[in-house]
């Protein structure tokens, strides 16, 4: 059974990217806009992974988009996406909130499914 990735980005220009990246090593691929789009998707699908973009939404309602996401499906396993290191020296913990991984902007599409693999697997 083809492992289902769920991409959260308001980028759609780095989605179809991973989409693209990711169908071609045999994933199935979701898209979420934005957070409340991808919470509703996890709810929804439960996917085995999500990518999720800290700097798409960082607070919203004073909750962390990872929590919040998290919340929404405990089952997933959650990797960041980030626009660099100095957005991961905030206030977050990021293994705390769950997250598991963390790839830097500009991502390397073939790094992420090699990671995606690994985990999957």
């Amino acid at each position: 059974m083809r492992k289902l990735i769920l991409l959260i980005s308001h980028d759609p220009h780095a989605r179809a990217i991973l989409r693209r990246a990711l169908e071609a090593e045999g994933f199935s691929v979701g898209e979420a806009a934005n957070s409340k789009e991808g919470e509703r998707t996890i709810r929804r699908v439960q996917p085995d992974a999500s990518i999720a973009d800290l700097q798409m939404e960082i607070v919203e309602l004073g909750e962390p988009i990872i929590e919040r996401l998290r919340a929404a499906g405990p089952r997933s396993l959650f990797y960041l996406a980030t626009t660099g290191t100095g957005a991961l020296s905030g206030e977050f913990n990021l293994h705390h909130l769950g997250v598991t991984g963390v790839f830097l902007k500009p991502i390397d599409a073939a790094i992420v499914t090699q990671t995606l693999k690994s985990a999957l697997t």
